[in-house]
Protein backbone atom coordinates (compact mmCIF):
# COMPACT_ATOMS: atom_id res chain seq x y z
CA UNK A 1 0.00 0.00 0.00
CA UNK A 2 1.33 3.41 -1.08
CA UNK A 3 2.18 5.59 2.03
CA UNK A 4 0.30 8.36 1.51
CA UNK A 5 -2.73 6.14 0.69
CA UNK A 6 -1.94 4.07 3.84
CA UNK A 7 -2.13 7.44 5.91
CA UNK A 8 -5.06 8.63 4.43
CA UNK A 9 -6.78 5.60 4.74
CA UNK A 10 -6.01 5.15 8.48
CA UNK A 11 -7.37 8.83 9.24
CA UNK A 12 -10.36 7.85 7.42
CA UNK A 13 -10.93 4.72 9.64
CA UNK A 14 -10.15 6.38 12.87
CA UNK A 15 -12.00 9.50 12.20
CA UNK A 16 -15.38 7.99 11.33
CA UNK A 17 -18.55 8.20 14.06
CA UNK A 18 -21.91 7.17 13.92
CA UNK A 19 -24.78 9.71 15.67
CA UNK A 20 -27.30 6.99 14.72
CA UNK A 21 -28.17 5.11 17.60
CA UNK A 22 -29.11 1.67 16.57
CA UNK A 23 -30.73 -1.13 18.73
CA UNK A 24 -32.37 -3.63 16.40
CA UNK A 25 -29.97 -6.41 15.22
CA UNK A 26 -31.47 -7.33 11.63
CA UNK A 27 -32.90 -10.32 10.62
CA UNK A 28 -30.74 -13.55 11.06
CA UNK A 29 -27.75 -12.02 13.52
CA UNK A 30 -26.76 -15.33 15.84
CA UNK A 31 -25.72 -14.89 19.54
CA UNK A 32 -23.98 -17.28 21.22
CA UNK A 33 -21.37 -17.64 24.30
CA UNK A 34 -17.95 -19.10 24.43
CA UNK A 35 -15.82 -21.23 26.43
CA UNK A 36 -12.98 -23.19 25.96
CA UNK A 37 -11.64 -27.12 27.07
CA UNK A 38 -8.77 -26.28 29.42
CA UNK A 39 -10.44 -23.41 30.87
CA UNK A 40 -14.06 -25.10 32.34
CA UNK A 41 -13.72 -28.89 32.27
CA UNK A 42 -11.19 -30.15 35.16
CA UNK A 43 -10.97 -33.67 35.60
CA UNK A 44 -7.01 -33.18 34.36
CA UNK A 45 -5.85 -36.90 34.03
CA UNK A 46 -9.23 -38.56 34.80
CA UNK A 47 -10.34 -41.32 32.42
CA UNK A 48 -7.65 -41.36 30.07
CA UNK A 49 -7.21 -38.06 29.29
CA UNK A 50 -3.10 -36.77 29.07
CA UNK A 51 -1.24 -33.72 30.12
CA UNK A 52 -1.26 -30.95 28.48
CA UNK A 53 0.95 -27.95 28.27
CA UNK A 54 -1.10 -26.50 31.07
CA UNK A 55 -0.89 -28.95 32.71
CA UNK A 56 2.12 -28.75 32.89
CA UNK A 57 2.93 -25.07 33.25
CA UNK A 58 0.84 -24.65 36.28
CA UNK A 59 1.75 -27.76 38.59
CA UNK A 60 6.01 -27.12 37.50
CA UNK A 61 5.67 -23.47 37.45
CA UNK A 62 2.86 -22.48 39.73
CA UNK A 63 4.42 -19.16 40.91
CA UNK A 64 3.72 -17.97 36.71
CA UNK A 65 -0.26 -18.33 37.50
CA UNK A 66 -1.38 -14.93 39.15
CA UNK A 67 -3.21 -16.56 41.96
CA UNK A 68 -1.67 -20.08 42.02
CA UNK A 69 -4.87 -22.01 40.93
CA UNK A 70 -4.64 -24.12 37.94
CA UNK A 71 -7.31 -25.80 35.44
CA UNK A 72 -7.47 -29.48 37.68
CA UNK A 73 -10.65 -28.98 38.92
CA UNK A 74 -11.38 -25.69 36.85
CA UNK A 75 -15.14 -25.16 36.66
CA UNK A 76 -15.80 -29.12 36.57
CA UNK A 77 -17.69 -29.02 33.57
CA UNK A 78 -16.48 -32.67 32.85
CA UNK A 79 -19.12 -33.77 35.51
CA UNK A 80 -21.62 -30.53 35.39
CA UNK A 81 -22.06 -29.99 31.81
CA UNK A 82 -25.92 -30.48 31.62
CA UNK A 83 -25.78 -27.48 34.35
CA UNK A 84 -23.80 -25.33 32.26
CA UNK A 85 -26.24 -26.72 29.15
CA UNK A 86 -29.36 -25.76 30.84
CA UNK A 87 -27.73 -22.12 31.80
CA UNK A 88 -26.95 -21.67 28.10
CA UNK A 89 -30.84 -22.46 27.44
CA UNK A 90 -31.72 -20.13 30.03
CA UNK A 91 -30.02 -17.40 28.55
CA UNK A 92 -31.27 -18.55 24.96
CA UNK A 93 -28.32 -18.43 23.07
CA UNK A 94 -28.63 -19.75 19.73
CA UNK A 95 -25.29 -21.39 19.27
CA UNK A 96 -22.32 -22.63 22.12
CA UNK A 97 -18.60 -22.13 21.52
CA UNK A 98 -16.62 -24.86 23.14
CA UNK A 99 -13.35 -25.94 22.32
CA UNK A 100 -12.62 -30.25 21.84
CA UNK A 101 -9.22 -30.99 24.34
CA UNK A 102 -6.78 -32.88 21.96
CA UNK A 103 -5.18 -34.82 25.46
CA UNK A 104 -8.65 -35.91 26.16
CA UNK A 105 -9.24 -37.52 22.86
CA UNK A 106 -6.14 -38.63 21.84
CA UNK A 107 -3.80 -39.15 25.04
CA UNK A 108 -0.42 -39.83 23.00
CA UNK A 109 -1.35 -36.59 20.64
CA UNK A 110 -1.63 -39.30 17.80
CA UNK A 111 -4.46 -41.68 16.37
CA UNK A 112 -2.40 -44.58 17.79
CA UNK A 113 -4.80 -44.74 20.99
CA UNK A 114 -8.10 -43.15 20.98
CA UNK A 115 -9.79 -42.53 24.18
CA UNK A 116 -12.90 -43.37 24.19
CA UNK A 117 -14.41 -41.41 27.34
CA UNK A 118 -13.04 -38.59 25.59
CA UNK A 119 -14.85 -39.44 22.42
CA UNK A 120 -18.12 -40.17 24.71
CA UNK A 121 -17.96 -37.36 26.63
CA UNK A 122 -18.22 -34.53 23.57
CA UNK A 123 -20.74 -36.90 22.42
CA UNK A 124 -23.05 -36.78 25.57
CA UNK A 125 -22.33 -32.77 25.07
CA UNK A 126 -23.27 -32.73 21.71
CA UNK A 127 -26.55 -34.37 22.25
CA UNK A 128 -27.49 -32.20 25.62
CA UNK A 129 -26.78 -29.31 23.33
CA UNK A 130 -29.51 -31.31 20.82
CA UNK A 131 -31.60 -31.38 23.41
CA UNK A 132 -31.95 -27.80 24.16
CA UNK A 133 -31.78 -26.76 19.55
CA UNK A 134 -28.35 -25.11 20.90
CA UNK A 135 -25.82 -25.24 17.43
CA UNK A 136 -22.25 -26.26 18.70
CA UNK A 137 -19.90 -24.00 17.20
CA UNK A 138 -16.63 -26.27 18.14
CA UNK A 139 -12.87 -25.02 18.19
CA UNK A 140 -9.87 -28.02 17.60
CA UNK A 141 -7.51 -25.88 19.11
CA UNK A 142 -7.84 -23.52 21.81
CA UNK A 143 -4.26 -23.32 23.67
CA UNK A 144 -3.85 -26.76 25.29
CA UNK A 145 -1.59 -29.01 22.90
CA UNK A 146 -0.70 -32.73 24.53
CA UNK A 147 2.66 -32.26 26.49
CA UNK A 148 3.67 -35.73 24.15
CA UNK A 149 3.64 -33.21 21.41
CA UNK A 150 5.24 -30.21 22.92
CA UNK A 151 8.14 -32.62 24.07
CA UNK A 152 8.82 -32.91 20.13
CA UNK A 153 9.06 -29.29 19.73
CA UNK A 154 5.25 -28.20 19.48
CA UNK A 155 3.86 -25.64 17.00
CA UNK A 156 8.14 -25.37 15.92
CA UNK A 157 8.26 -28.80 14.57
CA UNK A 158 6.75 -29.02 11.12
CA UNK A 159 5.60 -32.17 11.75
CA UNK A 160 2.77 -30.49 13.75
CA UNK A 161 1.37 -30.56 10.27
CA UNK A 162 0.57 -33.94 9.99
CA UNK A 163 -0.21 -34.44 13.36
CA UNK A 164 -3.02 -31.56 13.61
CA UNK A 165 -4.72 -33.06 10.37
CA UNK A 166 -5.09 -35.92 11.91
CA UNK A 167 -6.46 -35.17 14.94
CA UNK A 168 -8.92 -32.53 12.81
CA UNK A 169 -9.38 -35.84 10.22
CA UNK A 170 -11.06 -37.70 13.91
CA UNK A 171 -12.74 -35.05 14.66
CA UNK A 172 -14.41 -34.51 11.10
CA UNK A 173 -15.67 -38.15 10.98
CA UNK A 174 -16.13 -39.18 14.61
CA UNK A 175 -18.16 -36.11 15.83
CA UNK A 176 -18.86 -33.95 12.09
CA UNK A 177 -22.61 -35.08 11.37
CA UNK A 178 -23.65 -33.07 14.95
CA UNK A 179 -21.74 -30.03 14.04
CA UNK A 180 -21.95 -27.54 10.98
CA UNK A 181 -19.53 -24.77 12.38
CA UNK A 182 -15.87 -25.50 12.67
CA UNK A 183 -12.95 -23.10 14.26
CA UNK A 184 -9.29 -24.97 13.13
CA UNK A 185 -7.26 -22.62 15.67
CA UNK A 186 -8.06 -19.85 18.31
CA UNK A 187 -5.71 -16.85 18.44
CA UNK A 188 -2.65 -17.89 16.47
CA UNK A 189 -1.21 -14.71 17.81
CA UNK A 190 -0.94 -16.10 21.28
CA UNK A 191 -0.37 -19.36 20.38
CA UNK A 192 2.69 -18.09 19.11
CA UNK A 193 3.95 -15.07 19.99
CA UNK A 194 3.00 -15.43 24.10
CA UNK A 195 3.94 -19.01 24.24
CA UNK A 196 7.14 -19.77 21.37
CA UNK A 197 8.16 -16.11 21.47
CA UNK A 198 7.63 -15.04 24.89
CA UNK A 199 6.76 -16.64 28.27
CA UNK A 200 3.00 -15.59 28.41
CA UNK A 201 1.48 -18.66 27.88
CA UNK A 202 2.13 -22.11 28.23
CA UNK A 203 4.13 -23.73 27.14
CA UNK A 204 6.03 -20.36 27.91
CA UNK A 205 9.42 -20.81 25.19
CA UNK A 206 10.84 -17.90 25.53
CA UNK A 207 12.13 -17.53 21.87
CA UNK A 208 11.53 -14.80 21.06
CA UNK A 209 11.47 -13.32 17.28
CA UNK A 210 12.17 -16.78 16.25
CA UNK A 211 10.13 -19.34 17.86
CA UNK A 212 7.55 -17.17 17.28
CA UNK A 213 7.64 -17.24 13.43
CA UNK A 214 8.80 -20.79 13.03
CA UNK A 215 5.27 -21.58 14.90
CA UNK A 216 3.13 -19.06 12.37
CA UNK A 217 4.74 -20.89 9.84
CA UNK A 218 3.81 -24.38 10.62
CA UNK A 219 -0.11 -23.42 12.48
CA UNK A 220 -1.06 -21.37 9.19
CA UNK A 221 -0.20 -24.90 7.11
CA UNK A 222 -1.51 -26.95 9.25
CA UNK A 223 -4.85 -24.77 9.31
CA UNK A 224 -5.25 -25.46 5.75
CA UNK A 225 -4.46 -28.48 5.49
CA UNK A 226 -7.38 -29.32 7.85
CA UNK A 227 -9.01 -26.88 5.86
CA UNK A 228 -8.61 -28.81 2.40
CA UNK A 229 -9.62 -31.65 4.22
CA UNK A 230 -12.75 -30.58 5.44
CA UNK A 231 -13.77 -29.02 2.36
CA UNK A 232 -12.59 -32.27 -0.26
CA UNK A 233 -13.47 -35.28 2.09
CA UNK A 234 -16.52 -34.37 4.76
CA UNK A 235 -18.01 -30.89 3.67
CA UNK A 236 -19.93 -32.87 0.16
CA UNK A 237 -21.81 -35.20 3.46
CA UNK A 238 -21.64 -32.86 6.35
CA UNK A 239 -23.07 -29.37 4.68
CA UNK A 240 -21.01 -27.66 7.23
CA UNK A 241 -17.94 -24.57 7.42
CA UNK A 242 -15.32 -24.47 8.90
CA UNK A 243 -13.25 -20.92 9.93
CA UNK A 244 -10.11 -19.53 11.71
CA UNK A 245 -10.71 -17.20 15.07
CA UNK A 246 -8.12 -14.72 14.92
CA UNK A 247 -7.46 -11.78 17.27
CA UNK A 248 -6.03 -8.75 17.66
CA UNK A 249 -5.49 -5.61 20.18
CA UNK A 250 -6.81 -2.59 17.74
CA UNK A 251 -3.88 0.11 17.22
CA UNK A 252 -4.19 4.01 16.48
CA UNK A 253 -2.38 6.62 16.54
CA UNK A 254 -2.29 8.41 20.32
CA UNK A 255 -2.58 11.45 17.75
CA UNK A 256 -4.52 11.22 14.44
CA UNK A 257 -2.49 14.57 12.70
CA UNK A 258 0.55 12.72 13.21
CA UNK A 259 1.40 11.19 9.96
CA UNK A 260 3.97 8.96 11.59
CA UNK A 261 1.84 7.45 14.03
CA UNK A 262 -0.69 6.84 11.95
CA UNK A 263 1.74 5.05 9.44
CA UNK A 264 3.06 3.16 12.24
CA UNK A 265 -0.57 2.22 13.82
CA UNK A 266 -1.45 0.58 10.18
CA UNK A 267 2.43 -1.09 10.57
CA UNK A 268 1.02 -2.69 13.80
CA UNK A 269 -2.04 -3.48 12.80
CA UNK A 270 -0.35 -5.71 9.94
CA UNK A 271 2.02 -6.81 12.62
CA UNK A 272 -1.02 -8.02 14.26
CA UNK A 273 -4.23 -9.21 12.74
CA UNK A 274 -2.57 -9.19 9.09
CA UNK A 275 0.58 -12.09 10.30
CA UNK A 276 -2.21 -14.24 10.10
CA UNK A 277 -5.88 -12.39 8.11
CA UNK A 278 -3.26 -11.70 5.27
CA UNK A 279 -1.87 -15.18 4.23
CA UNK A 280 -5.76 -15.67 4.28
CA UNK A 281 -8.01 -13.43 3.40
CA UNK A 282 -5.84 -11.54 0.43
CA UNK A 283 -5.18 -12.42 -2.89
CA UNK A 284 -1.94 -11.71 -3.54
CA UNK A 285 -1.60 -14.05 -0.27
CA UNK A 286 1.29 -14.89 2.25
CA UNK A 287 2.17 -12.57 5.41
CA UNK A 288 1.99 -8.58 4.71
CA UNK A 289 4.90 -6.69 2.49
CA UNK A 290 5.52 -4.26 5.49
CA UNK A 291 6.17 -7.49 7.90
CA UNK A 292 8.23 -9.10 5.35
CA UNK A 293 10.36 -5.96 5.00
CA UNK A 294 10.82 -5.38 8.75
CA UNK A 295 11.81 -8.48 10.09
CA UNK A 296 14.32 -9.14 6.93
CA UNK A 297 16.22 -5.53 7.99
CA UNK A 298 16.12 -6.72 11.49
CA UNK A 299 17.26 -9.99 10.50
CA UNK A 300 20.01 -8.22 8.37
CA UNK A 301 21.24 -5.88 11.12
CA UNK A 302 21.46 -8.59 13.74
CA UNK A 303 24.09 -10.27 11.36
CA UNK A 304 21.94 -13.50 9.95
CA UNK A 305 22.41 -14.52 6.63
CA UNK A 306 18.90 -14.81 6.38
CA UNK A 307 15.83 -13.27 7.56
CA UNK A 308 14.05 -14.46 10.50
CA UNK A 309 10.70 -14.49 9.32
CA UNK A 310 10.56 -17.29 6.40
CA UNK A 311 8.37 -17.00 3.51
CA UNK A 312 6.16 -19.35 1.90
CA UNK A 313 6.67 -20.57 -1.28
CA UNK A 314 3.79 -20.51 -4.06
CA UNK A 315 2.21 -23.20 -3.45
CA UNK A 316 1.81 -22.92 0.11
CA UNK A 317 0.94 -19.29 -0.38
CA UNK A 318 -1.88 -20.77 -2.78
CA UNK A 319 -2.60 -23.72 -0.31
CA UNK A 320 -3.37 -21.33 2.37
CA UNK A 321 -5.23 -18.53 0.07
CA UNK A 322 -9.28 -18.87 0.73
CA UNK A 323 -8.58 -21.75 3.80
CA UNK A 324 -11.74 -19.56 6.01
CA UNK A 325 -15.43 -19.71 5.27
CA UNK A 326 -15.70 -16.57 7.23
CA UNK A 327 -13.74 -14.20 9.17
CA UNK A 328 -13.34 -14.97 13.08
CA UNK A 329 -12.43 -12.28 15.31
CA UNK A 330 -11.75 -11.97 18.91
CA UNK A 331 -11.73 -8.75 20.12
CA UNK A 332 -11.66 -6.73 23.55
CA UNK A 333 -9.15 -3.52 23.49
CA UNK A 334 -7.57 -1.23 21.83
CA UNK A 335 -3.76 0.10 22.35
CA UNK A 336 -2.02 3.51 21.11
CA UNK A 337 1.29 4.15 19.15
CA UNK A 338 2.84 7.00 20.81
CA UNK A 339 6.05 6.98 18.27
CA UNK A 340 8.63 5.21 16.35
CA UNK A 341 11.22 3.72 18.17
CA UNK A 342 12.04 0.04 20.24
CA UNK A 343 9.11 -0.11 22.60
CA UNK A 344 10.83 -0.20 26.58
CA UNK A 345 9.73 -3.90 26.96
CA UNK A 346 10.94 -5.18 23.51
CA UNK A 347 13.54 -7.79 23.54
CA UNK A 348 16.34 -7.95 20.75
CA UNK A 349 15.38 -9.78 18.69
CA UNK A 350 11.56 -9.73 19.18
CA UNK A 351 8.48 -9.41 16.79
CA UNK A 352 7.83 -6.12 19.40
CA UNK A 353 11.06 -4.87 18.15
CA UNK A 354 10.51 -5.69 14.32
CA UNK A 355 7.37 -3.56 14.61
CA UNK A 356 9.48 -0.66 15.12
CA UNK A 357 6.68 1.17 17.19
CA UNK A 358 6.40 2.39 21.31
CA UNK A 359 2.99 1.95 22.56
CA UNK A 360 0.57 2.38 25.11
CA UNK A 361 -1.97 1.35 27.31
CA UNK A 362 -3.53 4.97 28.46
CA UNK A 363 -6.34 4.79 26.70
CA UNK A 364 -10.00 4.61 27.42
CA UNK A 365 -11.87 2.68 30.85
CA UNK A 366 -10.03 0.10 33.04
CA UNK A 367 -11.05 -3.09 33.74
CA UNK A 368 -9.82 -6.33 35.99
CA UNK A 369 -6.93 -6.61 33.44
CA UNK A 370 -4.25 -4.19 32.87
CA UNK A 371 -4.12 -5.12 29.08
CA UNK A 372 -8.04 -4.67 28.88
CA UNK A 373 -9.14 -1.13 28.59
CA UNK A 374 -12.47 -0.28 27.37
CA UNK A 375 -12.60 1.47 23.92
CA UNK A 376 -15.99 0.72 21.50
CA UNK A 377 -14.80 2.82 19.03
CA UNK A 378 -11.69 0.90 18.35
CA UNK A 379 -13.74 -2.18 17.81
CA UNK A 380 -15.95 -0.39 15.14
CA UNK A 381 -12.55 0.89 13.47
CA UNK A 382 -11.15 -2.78 13.33
CA UNK A 383 -14.23 -3.99 11.39
CA UNK A 384 -14.06 -1.17 9.22
CA UNK A 385 -10.25 -2.07 8.38
CA UNK A 386 -11.08 -5.65 8.38
CA UNK A 387 -13.97 -4.40 5.83
CA UNK A 388 -11.47 -2.74 3.48
CA UNK A 389 -8.00 -4.66 3.71
CA UNK A 390 -9.58 -7.92 2.94
CA UNK A 391 -12.05 -7.79 0.32
CA UNK A 392 -15.25 -7.39 2.40
CA UNK A 393 -15.81 -10.96 4.29
CA UNK A 394 -18.45 -12.09 6.44
CA UNK A 395 -17.74 -11.78 9.53
CA UNK A 396 -18.16 -13.82 12.84
CA UNK A 397 -17.26 -12.32 16.62
CA UNK A 398 -15.87 -15.25 18.38
CA UNK A 399 -14.88 -13.48 21.70
CA UNK A 400 -15.52 -10.18 23.21
CA UNK A 401 -16.01 -9.51 26.70
CA UNK A 402 -14.99 -7.54 29.74
CA UNK A 403 -12.88 -8.59 33.40
CA UNK A 404 -13.88 -7.57 37.08
CA UNK A 405 -13.23 -9.28 40.18
CA UNK A 406 -16.25 -11.44 40.53
CA UNK A 407 -19.02 -8.53 41.44
CA UNK A 408 -22.40 -10.13 41.12
CA UNK A 409 -23.66 -6.96 40.25
CA UNK A 410 -21.60 -6.38 37.06
CA UNK A 411 -22.55 -3.10 35.71
CA UNK A 412 -19.23 -3.05 34.25
CA UNK A 413 -19.80 -5.77 32.20
CA UNK A 414 -22.91 -4.68 31.16
CA UNK A 415 -21.79 -1.32 30.17
CA UNK A 416 -18.95 -3.31 27.80
CA UNK A 417 -21.80 -5.45 26.03
CA UNK A 418 -23.77 -2.51 25.64
CA UNK A 419 -21.23 -0.34 24.18
CA UNK A 420 -18.94 -2.66 22.08
CA UNK A 421 -22.86 -4.12 20.96
CA UNK A 422 -24.09 -0.54 19.94
CA UNK A 423 -20.41 -0.02 17.62
CA UNK A 424 -21.07 -3.22 15.99
CA UNK A 425 -25.14 -2.03 14.91
CA UNK A 426 -22.85 1.28 13.25
CA UNK A 427 -20.81 -0.98 11.52
CA UNK A 428 -23.74 -2.74 9.96
CA UNK A 429 -26.28 -0.38 9.16
CA UNK A 430 -23.31 2.67 8.37
CA UNK A 431 -20.42 0.75 6.94
CA UNK A 432 -22.05 -2.53 5.57
CA UNK A 433 -19.76 -4.53 7.21
CA UNK A 434 -21.36 -8.07 6.62
CA UNK A 435 -20.91 -8.79 10.39
CA UNK A 436 -23.33 -12.05 10.68
CA UNK A 437 -22.75 -13.30 14.57
CA UNK A 438 -21.88 -12.54 18.27
CA UNK A 439 -20.34 -14.59 20.81
CA UNK A 440 -19.59 -13.29 24.62
CA UNK A 441 -16.99 -13.97 26.57
CA UNK A 442 -17.30 -16.44 28.63
CA UNK A 443 -20.24 -18.22 30.39
CA UNK A 444 -19.03 -18.67 33.57
CA UNK A 445 -15.76 -17.73 35.34
CA UNK A 446 -12.97 -19.57 34.63
CA UNK A 447 -9.47 -20.51 34.87
CA UNK A 448 -8.06 -17.09 32.88
CA UNK A 449 -4.36 -18.65 32.22
CA UNK A 450 -1.72 -16.84 33.95
CA UNK A 451 -4.48 -15.04 35.42
CA UNK A 452 -5.80 -17.61 37.14
CA UNK A 453 -8.81 -16.66 38.78
CA UNK A 454 -7.93 -13.29 39.92
CA UNK A 455 -9.58 -11.71 36.33
CA UNK A 456 -13.58 -12.62 36.07
CA UNK A 457 -15.07 -12.60 32.76
CA UNK A 458 -18.17 -14.96 33.14
CA UNK A 459 -22.15 -14.28 33.24
CA UNK A 460 -22.26 -16.89 35.99
CA UNK A 461 -20.21 -16.45 39.38
CA UNK A 462 -17.89 -19.51 40.56
CA UNK A 463 -17.37 -19.77 43.81
CA UNK A 464 -13.70 -21.96 43.63
CA UNK A 465 -13.58 -22.36 47.29
CA UNK A 466 -16.03 -25.00 46.90
CA UNK A 467 -15.65 -28.71 46.12
CA UNK A 468 -18.73 -28.86 43.73
CA UNK A 469 -17.80 -25.77 41.99
CA UNK A 470 -21.42 -23.97 42.42
CA UNK A 471 -22.32 -21.00 39.91
CA UNK A 472 -24.50 -17.70 40.61
CA UNK A 473 -25.67 -15.68 37.73
CA UNK A 474 -24.69 -12.46 37.37
CA UNK A 475 -26.62 -9.47 36.59
CA UNK A 476 -25.52 -9.46 33.53
CA UNK A 477 -27.29 -12.78 32.44
CA UNK A 478 -30.32 -11.08 32.96
CA UNK A 479 -28.92 -8.37 30.11
CA UNK A 480 -28.01 -10.78 27.91
CA UNK A 481 -31.50 -12.99 28.16
CA UNK A 482 -33.24 -10.12 27.47
CA UNK A 483 -31.07 -8.98 24.55
CA UNK A 484 -31.42 -12.34 22.98
CA UNK A 485 -35.10 -12.36 23.40
CA UNK A 486 -35.91 -9.51 21.82
CA UNK A 487 -32.77 -8.97 19.24
CA UNK A 488 -32.68 -5.14 20.27
CA UNK A 489 -30.34 -3.92 22.67
CA UNK A 490 -31.95 -3.59 26.30
CA UNK A 491 -33.23 -0.22 27.46
CA UNK A 492 -34.46 -1.69 31.01
CA UNK A 493 -32.92 0.92 33.67
CA UNK A 494 -31.86 -2.30 36.19
CA UNK A 495 -28.76 -2.38 33.88
CA UNK A 496 -27.78 0.83 34.48
CA UNK A 497 -25.07 1.46 37.00
CA UNK A 498 -27.27 3.66 39.80
CA UNK A 499 -24.79 5.94 40.38
CA UNK A 500 -25.05 6.73 36.26
CA UNK A 501 -28.96 6.53 36.84
CA UNK A 502 -31.55 10.12 36.38
CA UNK A 503 -32.86 10.78 39.89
Amino acid sequence: MPHSVLIGFAVLVICHTSQAGYTKFPDGFTFGVATAAHQIEGAWNVSGKSENVWDRLSHTRPEMIADGTNGDIACDSYNRYREDVEELAYMGVDFYRFSFSWARILPSGRVDFVNPDGIRYYHDLLDALAEKNIEPLVTLFHWDLPQTLQDLGGWANPKMVDYFRDYADLCFKEFGRKIKSWITFNEPYEICEDAYGDEKKAPAIDSHGVGNYLCSDTLLKAHAEAYHLYNETYRPTQNGRIMISINSIWYEPSDTNNAEQVTLAEVANQFKFGWFAHPIFTEEGGYPSVMVENVAQQSAAEGLPKSRLEQFDQYWIDRIKGTSDFLGINHYTTHLITGAGVDPIAKSPSWLKDIGAVTTMNVGGESASEWLRVVPTGFANLLRWCKSSYNDPPIYITENGFSDRGTLQDYGRISYFNDYLSEILNVIYDDNVKVLGYTAWTLMDNFEWRAGFSERFGFYFVDITQPDRPRTPKLSVEYFRQLLATRELPQDERFKDPSMRRL
